[in-house]
Order: structure tokens, then C-alpha cells, then sequence
């Protein structure tokens, strides 16, 4: 790890908790409803104009149901764009109806803040589908996301209480005071430094210099021509125009890091220089992706009355963080042992002098590079500033890894929070198994009820990941999709369902996922994954909220000290590892060891 990489990880932490607190502290205001009275009463009538009737608040099923009604309703919207964009306006490059299989999965990944993409966003999606129907979800997936987590802390703040908020109060707030203005501010700053805002056509334009080079001769319809060797025979060929492809990129970048949604306008996402033109861009958009995540925590401090239990999550969250880009630095600073037989770039003994550079940035180098790579795996992000596929396999393993421990450091917008707060509730299960006492958090006893909905939030997950790949692996539709054979392939499939389950998003981009049984599959994946820790979320507030607060004793377990915060880790940690050491075992272990051997 280079100094640059210290830092740049030290200004960013920096920056994340003078921008974090006030921005938490703001959240609280508004999961509280202290607000200015002339708001308020117009946001009453705004709402009631709805029938939303914001007055009233909802138990936890009501407050569920009225969430997975929102929801599907934007698939069947954000499928019928798609399904119908060949007919529709603003879609100045006349792109065609989109298959009903990748409309299916697209339409799932947006609304649930996943944002896979099996598709090249710049040969596929016109205007109005981005705008309308892909940026549109990157807010109102984040706000749901961001409500839930509010619902749960209500949960733990309130006593003898029957509801837990209302959601489409909630959703309002969280897109119209929170979401709006800061993506609004950062989409300026994108465009600033270069990134396009416009609704204009591509535009094909002169080359300063042509560029020249070889390409398969092909016949008149349209197969190869090969010699009498069985070569292809290969024909000069020259470039002197190139399309710019061009859009609203900055306004849905904005929101795609803000968000934690992660779905870019080009398929190369933050690697394109119109998505993240420089370092600048690039230290923005790894700050947005983990501001709202970080200031949460700040949230959760101000409602339960005690910003030290706050703190302790934040903690929890910052080592793992921290501990994963210092790892993918690392290996990935290593390079290729397979290039010291070839006597390739050695200096002083290093592998390769300026590390594993394939599929990166040059623009970004291994220290950013590393930082953006955790930071986006860390949360729900899943946008990408190089290729996943080219890391080295333990490079390859920390993203993987990260996705699999649930996405709690710090997790997605809201999931980042109410997940680790489901892991929190495990942990004080566990620690009162130990010492023989019902387990407490924040003065509410954790029962039997609790335990079930935390065992189904938490393992839900797992059991998609697990299934899914196993079904992959010896199914002929998951296998087609494979671009690399032995345990980079099997690594693919694993971390395309990690991703897909844990809502993340990003992939090892060597798997061809745009078929039927990836797109239902990771599509089905992504809607258990994102629906079923909710319900469970939602449940335990309701149950939390209805009960008293006990006082605390000398029996009680502190949960903001480092005895506390170890605790927590070790229970994130020995989830994951339980469920999927066998599976990483397989796959980026079993690489790096064949790598490593010389084979």
C-alpha cells in the first residue's frame, strides 16, 4: 500500500464524518417530523390530495404492504417502458422494444435498488427510459430503502406503541428534501468537470489522428474467410469518425452513487470517462455512495436518545471498510506472478512495478481504484471503475466477500443500517446465550419472534446465493453464459448471484448474463433478496415498538463499547464465513492457489 493510498483513504474518512453528522442529524429531524409547521401543514395537503392520508400512521403491515404495492407497481411501469420504448419519444437513436426477459430483469434490478444491467446501457436504453424510468427508480428505490431503515428505528425508540411511521410520508421526505437537492448539487459538480447533460443525439465526429488495424475478411454473407491453413484471413481496415454516445449522464450519475443504486448509463459504468472523467469525479462519486449509508448511523444515535450506540455501528462498519480496501490494495499492488517467468515489468524484485493494472484506469491507479472497489461493495452500489474480472483472485475475493457479509459496511442507503442493526440483534442473542440472560438491545428483550425474523433477514440471502449457483453450475443455460473455464468461471456464477441476492449489483463482467435463465434467475433473486429482509425488517420494528423499555442493570451487556463492537464483527464475519468459505474455497481460493503454483 502506497502513501497515496493512506492518504487518500484518510481524507476520505475525514470527509465522510464532518459531512456525515449534520446530514444524520438532518435525517432524524425529518424520521421525527421536526419540521417547520408551514412544511408540514403543505405537505399535508399535498399528500392528502394522494389519499395517502398522512396524518395516520401504520403498523408494521400496513407499512409493509403499502411499500410492496409501491414497488410492484414501478416493475409493471419500468417493464411497459421498455417493452414499449420503440414507440415512445425522446429516443433520438430509434433503439427498438427491448426483449420481455431482459425488460423482466431490469425492471426487478432497478426498483430494488440492485441495478444490475445485462444489457449496454448506450446501444439499448433511449432518453426516456433512463429518465424516466431507470433515474426515477435510482430515487425511489434509495427512498424506500432509507423509509425501512426509519421504520426500524422507530421500532427501538418508541415504547408500548402500535405503528411505526407512515411510508408514504417517509418516501416524500427522504426524495423531495433529501435525495433532490444533494443529487442535484453533485450532478453540477459532474458536469463541471466534463460529464454530459444533454438530450441531443450521439454525435459522430473526426478523428485527429485515423487509426489503423487488421480485421477478419468476411464473405458476402457475412462468415469468415479462412486460408488453406484454416487461418482467418485478415484485411487492413481504417477508423477516421467516432460516435460520441450522449445523454442525461450527469443527473442519473448523480443519483446512481447517491443512491447506492449503481446503474450506469454506459455499460462501463464508472470505468467511462463521460460517467468519471478524472480523479476529481472519482473522489466525489466514492463520497456520495457512502455519505448517506455513514450518516444514518449519526441517525440512529439521535433517535434512540444514546449517539454512543450510533458511534459503535459506525465503528463496526469503518474497520471492515477500512480492513477491505487496505486488502484489495494490497493484492492487487502484488500483480501477476505468472509475469515473473516472462521476466515482464520487474523492479527491485516486485512482480510487476505499478501492481495489477489490467482492467483498470490509468486515470485512477491501484489506490483509488482499490478504495472505489470496496466502497462499492461495502454499500449496495455495484457501480465499478474497473473490471472485476481482471483483479487477481484475491483481488477478486474482497469485492466478493464484502457482498456476502450482507452489505453492512456501511451497507446500501437505509439496507446498510437496518441490516447491521439485524446482526446487532444476533450478536446481544448470542452474547446472552453466553452468560445465561434474555437478550437485550436498547432495553427491548429480544424474543423468539424477533430471532425468527432476524434468522429469515439474515440467511434469505445465503440460501439465494447458494441455490442459485448451484443451479447455474449444472444447468446447460448457466454454464452457455460462462467466458472463462475451472474456477474463474465458477467464480462468475458465484458472484453474479452474490450480487444479484444481496442487491448489489456490480459483476465479474466475464459472465454473459443477458440470456432467458440468467435474467429470470438473477431477476427472481434479486426480488426474494431485497423483499423478504424488508418484511422481516419491518416486522421486528413493529414488534420492538410495542414494547416497554427496561431500565438498564448491572446484568445489562453495554452495546457501545469495543466489547460490544468486537461482538458484532465477529458475528458478521462468522455468518459469512459458515455459509460460504466452501463456495470461496471453489472459487477465487482455489485461483489464486493454481496461480500461485505456476499452473
Amino acid at each position: 500500500m502506497t502513501p497515496a493510498f493512506w492518504a487518500l483513504l484518510a481524507a476520505l474518512f475525514v470527509a465522510l464524518l464532518l459531512a456525515g453528522r449534520p446530514l444524520g442529524l438532518y435525517l432524524a429531524a425529518l424520521a421525527e417530523g421536526r419540521m417547520p409547521k408551514a412544511l408540514l401543514a403543505l405537505e399535508s395537503r399535498v399528500l392528502g390530495l394522494t389519499g395517502a392520508r398522512p396524518e395516520e400512521e401504520m403498523g408494521w403491515g400496513a407499512y409493509a404492504r403499502a411499500l410492496l404495492l409501491f414497488n410492484v407497481l414501478g416493475v409493471l411501469a419500468l417493464y411497459a417502458l421498455q417493452r414499449l420504448q420503440g414507440m415512445l419519444p425522446l429516443n433520438p437513436q430509434h433503439f427498438g422494444a427491448i426483449s420481455p426477459d431482459s425488460s423482466f430483469n431490469t425492471a426487478i434490478s432497478f426498483v430494488t435498488n440492485t441495478n444490475w444491467q445485462g444489457y449496454s446501457g448506450e446501444s439499448t436504453m433511449g432518453n426516456l427510459v433512463q429518465m424516466a424510468g431507470l433515474a426515477v427508480q435510482n430515487f425511489l428505490s434509495a427512498a424506500t430503502g432509507i423509509a425501512v431503515a426509519f421504520a426500524m428505528v422507530r421500532g427501538f425508540a418508541r415504547r408500548s406503541a402500535s405503528t411505526i411511521g407512515n411510508f408514504w410520508v417517509d418516501l416524500h421526505r427522504i426524495t423531495s428534501y433529501v435525495l433532490l437537492p444533494i443529487a442535484f448539487m453533485l450532478a453540477l459538480l459532474l458536469v463541471s468537470q466534463g460529464v454530459p447533460q444533454t438530450l441531443h443525439a450521439d454525435r459522430a465526429v473526426d478523428l485527429i489522428a485515423p487509426v489503423s488495424f487488421r480485421i477478419p475478411k468476411t464473405d458476402a454473407q457475412g462468415h469468415p474467410v479462412v486460408d488453406a491453413a484454416g487461418h482467418p484471413v485478415m484485411v487492413a481496415s481504417q477508423a477516421a469518425r467516432q460516435t460520441l454516445p450522449l445523454g442525461p449522464v450527469a443527473s442519473q450519475e448523480a443519483i446512481k452513487e447517491l443512491g447506492t443504486n449503481g446503474g450506469g448509463f454506459y455499460n462501463a459504468n464508472s470505468a467511462h470517462p463521460y460517467e468519471n472523467p478524472n480523479a476529481l469525479s472519482n473522489g466525489l462519486e466514492i463520497f456520495a455512495l457512502l455519505l448517506i449509508s455513514v450518516a444514518l448511523t449519526f441517525t440512529f444515535g439521535r433517535m434512540v436518545g444514546d449517539r454512543r450506540q450510533g458511534w459503535a455501528l459506525l465503528a463496526a462498519m469503518a474497520i471492515v471498510l477500512g480492513v477491505a480496501m487496505g486488502a484489495e490494495a494490497h493484492f492487487e499492488q502484488q500483480g501477476n506472478p505468472a509475469f515473473a517467468a516472462l521476466q515482464v515489468d520487474q523492479q527491485a524484485g516486485a512482480l510487476q512495478s505499478g501492481g495489477n493494472m489490467e482492467g483498470k484506469e490509468t486515470r485512477f491507479g491501484i489506490a483509488s481504484t482499490a478504495i472505489f472497489t470496496a466502497a462499492t461493495t461495502g454499500t449496495s452500489t455495484g457501480a465499478v471503475n474497473s473490471m472485476f474480472d481482471s483483479d487477481t483472485p484475491l483481488g477478486g475475493l474482497v469485492p466478493m466477500l464484502l457482498i456476502q457479509l450482507g452489505e453492512v459496511a456501511p451497507g446500501g442507503t437505509g439496507t446498510g443500517l437496518y441490516g447491521i442493526l439485524m446482526v446487532a440483534l444476533m450478536a446481544v442473542f448470542v452474547g446472552g446465550l453466553m452468560i445465561g440472560r434474555t437478550p437485550e438491545y436498547l432495553g427491548k428483550k429480544i424474543e423468539s419472534f424477533e430471532m425468527k425474523m432476524v434468522s429469515m433477514g439474515l440467511l434469505v440471502s445465503p440460501l439465494l446465493v447458494v441455490v442459485g449457483t448451484a443451479v447455474a453450475a449444472v444447468s446447460a443455460g448457466g454454464l452457455a453464459g460462462l467466458a472463462n473455464p475451472g474456477a474463474h468461471g465458477f467464480s462468475e456464477m458465484l458472484y453474479a448471484f452474490s450480487s444479484a441476492a444481496n442487491n448489489n449489483g456490480s459483476a465479474f463482467a466475464g459472465l454473459s448474463a443477458n440470456t432467458p435463465f440468467y435474467n429470470l434467475g438473477l431477476g427472481l433473486a434479486m426480488w426474494l433478496g431485497r423483499f423478504v429482509s424488508i418484511i422481516a425488517a419491518l416486522a421486528i420494528a413493529g414488534s420492538l415498538a410495542s414494547k416497554k423499555r427496561l431500565a438498564s442493570s448491572s446484568g445489562t451487556m453495554p452495546t457501545h463499547g469495543a466489547l460490544f463492537i468486537s461482538l458484532l464483527l465477529g458475528t458478521v464475519l462468522l455468518v459469512a464465513a459458515l455459509t460460504f468459505l466452501p463456495a470461496l474455497a471453489l472459487g477465487p481460493i482455489a485461483e489464486h492457489l493454481a496461480l500461485w503454483a505456476g499452473h
